[in-house]
């Protein structure tokens, strides 16, 4: 049988170690928690499989050579969209798409702010409403003043991330998964077909 342990709130963890998502420190992080998420579900499926037994096509498998395994696929990188809402986690292994932002339902705005990005700025003395504000129009602290570097360097977004970051970050997961890693790459709006031909190759 097939599984797929993953992760989801990637982009959370990030936010709450202070480590800036297109940096060679997070891609080394994600190689290490990859890698012990492998590590430890396929020691589980080889103890299954000495339960009972392999799964049925292990001989023919890639994994043939090495000891038997009970499922054919452990690990994968799910989007996560509908559950990593529910969880209040940011989704799969996505960088944030906002630190903030508004949700029109008929009449109503429903704000939603990150909440390691909101405690992180009332601790720091930065929710002042010309800053708060501004994200919340926003979604980014880009451009904004009074905003120090560290913290505008740790909480980028989406499209803030050049797009061999996003590349990258997927790459360091997918070494050390089965199945398949759910990762959008976000371009500017100006990208070029020549862009998207780079990002692919």
């Amino acid at each position: 049988r097939r599984i797929g342990l993953g992760v989801m709130g990637w982009a959370d963890v990030l936010f709450e170690l202070g480590i800036p998502y297109d940096s060679e420190k997070a891609v080394a992080l994600a190689e290490e928690v990859m890698a012990f998420i492998k590590r430890v579900g396929h020691d589980e499926s080889a103890r299954l499989a000495e339960e009972r037994g392999p799964f049925p096509n292990w001989r023919r498998s890639i994994y043939r050579d090495g000891r038997p395994l009970r499922n054919a696929t452990v690990t994968t990188i799910a989007p996560t969209g509908s559950i990593s809402i529910i969880a209040g986690a940011s989704s799969g292994i996505e960088p944030a798409f906002a630190l903030a932002y508004q949700h029109v339902v008929e009449e109503r705005r429903l704000q939603f702010v990150n909440p390691v990005f909101e405690r992180v700025v009332r601790v720091r003395g930065l929710d002042r409403p010309e800053i708060v504000d501004r994200v919340v129009e926003t979604g980014t602290l880009q451009g904004i003043p009074g905003v120090p570097e560290e913290v505008r360097r740790t909480f980028v977004t989406a499209h803030e991330i050049a797009p061999e970051w996003h590349v990258r970050m997927q790459a360091a997961f997918q070494k050390y998964t089965d199945n398949a890693v759910s990762k959008t790459v976000n371009l500017r709006r100006e990208a070029t077909v020549e862009d998207v031909r780079r990002v692919y190759l």
